[in-house]
């Protein structure tokens, strides 16, 4: 990376970054850090496409409102001008009052259409409940007489469904009982324009005595949201009422409709250039953004940038700026700065490489020219995921899920995906490989689905006569050829003996990926040119790993190779072995081979050598650089003290006074910046050989989960299709096409997505804390290219 700084002139300033954001090459430094972000040069700019944005999210709303899309078909955005950016100003505000004023117009009419409706059904309720006979039986003759007399006993109105309820044991209360309440449901939905949906009502009428109390249930009927309408007539008033509204409702209807076309019309022309409005504002957003970032010289009508760039891309950078350059009083510069700033962190990656490069950077962004562990990931990611799961058949799954989101990339990428499938489409080639791994495993394991593969002959033969419920023993007579012999599949040590070799196998995989991860460091120190690290962190790091760990791995490779049952000797336990060799230093309990005290304790030795190696050499040879460079600093400055004096006896005395002062004030530097130096140290030792005991015991969950998986895997076979194979017939064929649809979705429910999960989950700790801590520094920041990329995609 290279940091670079170029002179573009005012009036073509906004049409260069235009254009680089379309390159996508260059990461823009802030140079008005100190000034505000109201007080900055394009603020006015700003606002106006912030008002512009928010029109459009105005007309997007309107759009989603009636349930028109946008337009899908891809369209081409060009720098546009200055003056083009007035008219998509005018252009917006012109549509947001046109959409505003018939939104208004037909949200108007809704209300007004919902009051009629509303005031219809409460005036045919009335005239039923008076018509039917049953305000005789329910009310006395007297108040039924005046009610239609004159109206004045009776409250009528609307309410919601869901509050008719609450309404009448709030009256009940408040009247204490001294009332009769009537309800009936409208039997269409109506439609709540403020709401924006259908809402259900029902009509109520209320009987009471006395004025106060009527004004009371008026009020309570108004808390509650409930419309009251006025119904005191007659019969036939009431049927003169129902057939003016009507017409009214009529008439409200052919209105609504126009208006309600006229604004859809309108919105239909909005959809269609509505994306290509979206994008053109939002790329000239971005770019006065970037122009706020930079210097704004206004006598030398300049703008001047400067920004990270990668090194092999500002050729590419400069041929473009220069061909746009067409100003022949003030020339476009690129020119390249040289600064101590760090730079920040860039991997070029493609569609495949992407998703296992975010895991590394979701752990921390590696630090300027730090080894990049995100390319090993590719293989070591899934290879470890592929030890838990190991399994043919559920590989297979997983395989060929990862591979229809491969082949139709291009489709589903064009698709709105929800959070969770968008993260399966993200890490779709991490999933092809996690699946291609766990086949290989699975071969390795022979285990398909619980089940053992034939596909060549045993290692080992049964003995041909055997009674029923006899131990029967079977005889090596051979090696299978590939992977575990399908023979121990349903014996009885079976767990025994795929327990040992898959602890085993763990403890070996944990020590190459600790080992070759620690070898990373060596070549950054390497490439860093630090001999320091390499002498004071490497070389005793690894001494004390091998020495205990890569020991212990040497013994299980060695014991596999021994054919004890031929020297008829007891194999001893490693871990044991492992054990003695530190509590009882010189003891050997169960002999491995030969001269085996002599080497442990050369072992041991070594490992408490590189203690205290790691803690001092470091320090040490710090501390030894600081006193040499301070040594030299004073001398130069007590010569440039001489060479300037004008009177030396006057200022000899004020010399050593000033000298002595900062001697001490060195010395006092020097054994804080030693101390904080030393502690570091301390804990750094002390953190790796802790980590060297636990991280190698973290790997044991490469055994845990495989065994986990494939013990149930076959206990859900055992309980759903196993059962099948015994009923014949009919039954029989019910019976295997139901368990297997629930053993399919069983097996791929909970052994493909959740135990995957759970082994990815387990693949992604061994990666960040067990491997990357051994030489990862992640100190850096992630270089971030000023471009346009998908801007739209959180806005439609």
């Amino acid at each position: 990376m290279a940091l670079v700084e170029v002179y573009v002139p005012s009036e073509e300033s906004r049409h260069i970054l235009h254009e680089i954001g379309n390159l996508g090459l260059m990461q823009f430094k802030d140079l008005n850090s100190g000034v505000n972000e109201f007080q900055r040069a394009f603020v006015q700019e700003l606002r106006t496409l912030d008002n512009i944005e928010r029109q459009y999210s105005f007309l997007k709303s309107a759009l989603d409102k009636k349930g028109i899309s946008l337009n899908a078909h891809p369209y081409e955005t060009n720098d546009v001008q200055v003056s083009d950016i007035d008219e998509y100003a005018q252009n917006a505000a012109l549509l947001e009052s046109r959409v505003h004023q018939l939104s208004n117009s037909a949200d108007g009419l809704q209300e007004k259409k919902l009051e009629l409706i509303q005031y219809r059904s409460a005036i045919k309720t009335v005239d039923n409940f008076f018509a039917t006979g049953d305000s005789r039986e329910v009310l006395p003759p007297s108040v039924v007489d005046e009610s239609l007399n004159s109206g004045s006993k009776f409250v009528t109105g609307t309410i919601d469904r869901e509050k008719i309820g609450i309404l009448q044991q709030i009256l009940w209360r408040a009247l204490r009982g001294n009332m009769y309440f009537y309800t009936e449901e409208i039997p269409q939905l109506v439609f709540d324009p403020k709401r924006g949906c259908d809402v259900p009502k029902n009509v109520f009428i209320i009987f009471s005595h006395g004025l106060l109390i009527h004004h009371r249930i008026l009020k309570i009927a108004e808390s509650l949201d409930a419309k009251v309408f006025d119904v005191n007539m007659g019969s036939d008033e009431r049927l003169r009422q129902i057939a003016h509204l009507d017409g009214e409702l009529r008439d409200l209807n052919v209105v609504l409709k126009e208006t309600d076309n006229a604004l859809c019309s309108e919105l239909i022309a909005v959809s269609r250039d509505l994306p290509k409005w979206w994008e053109v504002i939002a790329k000239e957003k971005r770019v006065y953004q970037v122009m706020n970032l930079c210097n704004y010289d206004i006598l030398r009508k300049t703008l001047i940038a400067e920004g990270w760039v990668p090194e092999d891309e500002i050729q590419s950078l400069t041929a473009k700026v220069r061909s746009l350059s067409s100003s022949e009083s003030v020339p476009t510069i690129v020119s390249i700065l040289e600064t101590s700033k760090t730079p920040p962190t860039y991997h070029r990656t493609n569609k495949f490489t992407s998703a296992f490069q975010s895991i590394c950077d979701t752990y921390g962004i590696a630090s300027y020219q730090e080894i990049n562990p995100g390319l090993p990931t590719i293989i070591t990611f899934p290879f470890m995921f592929a030890i838990m799961f190991g399994d043919l058949g559920h590989g297979f799954l997983m395989f060929l899920a990862a591979l229809i989101l491969v082949l139709k990339e291009e489709h589903i990428s064009a698709l709105k995906r929800d959070e969770i499938f968008d993260m399966a489409f993200s890490g779709r080639y991490i999933l092809l490989m996690m699946g291609a791994f766990s086949m290989y495993t699975g071969l390795m394991y022979n285990d398909i689905f619980s089940k053992s593969l034939t596909l060549f002959s045993s290692g080992w033969q049964w003995p041909s006569e055997f009674n029923d419920g006899e131990l029967v023993t079977a005889t090596q007579v051979g090696v299978y050829p590939f992977g575990l012999d399908w023979a121990w599949h349903g014996s009885e040590n079976s767990l025994l003996f795929s327990n040992s070799y898959k602890m085993k196998l763990s403890v070996l995989m944990g020590y190459l990926h600790m080992t070759y991860s620690y070898f990373f460091s060596l070549l950054n120190a390497i490439y860093f040119g630090s001999m320091i690290d390499i002498i004071g962190n490497f070389v005793p790091g690894l001494l004390f790993m091998q020495s205990i760990f890569g020991y212990l791995s040497l013994c299980i490779v060695y014991k596999w190779s021994v054919d004890w049952v031929k020297s008829q000797e007891q194999p001893p336990g490693l871990l044991n072995m492992l054990i003695t060799m530190f509590l009882s230093p010189g003891t050997v309990v169960e002999p491995l081979y030969s001269h085996q005290s002599v080497v442990q304790l050369t072992l041991l030795l070594i490992a408490l050598i590189c203690v205290p190696w790691l803690v001092f050499v470091k320090p040490f040879y710090l501390k030894h650089k600081m006193s040499l460079k301070e040594s030299s600093d004073t001398y130069e400055a007590i010569i440039n003290e001489e060479t300037d004096f004008t009177n030396p006896a006057d200022e000899s005395r004020l010399t050593s006074l000033q000298g002595g002062e900062s001697l001490v004030t060195d010395e006092l530097e020097e054994e804080e910046g030693f101390g904080d130096i030393m502690i570091h140290q301390v804990i750094h030792t002390i953190e790796f050989c802790l980590n060297c005991v636990s991280h190698t015991a973290s790997y044991l969950r490469l055994w845990a989960l495989s065994l986990a998986h494939a013990q149930l895997s076959t206990v859900l076979w055992t309980m759903t299709l196993e059962n099948a194979f015994g009923p014949t017939g009919a039954l029989g064929v019910i019976m295997t096409v139901f368990l297997f649809g629930m053993w399919f979705c069983l097996t791929v429910v909970i052994l493909v997505i959740m135990e995957g999960t759970s082994a990815m989950l387990h693949s992604l700790r061994l990666h960040w804390v067990e491997s990357m801590s051994k030489f990862f520094v992640g100190e850096g920041y992630l270089y971030q290219p000023f471009e346009f990329g998908q801007i739209l995609e959180n806005r439609l």
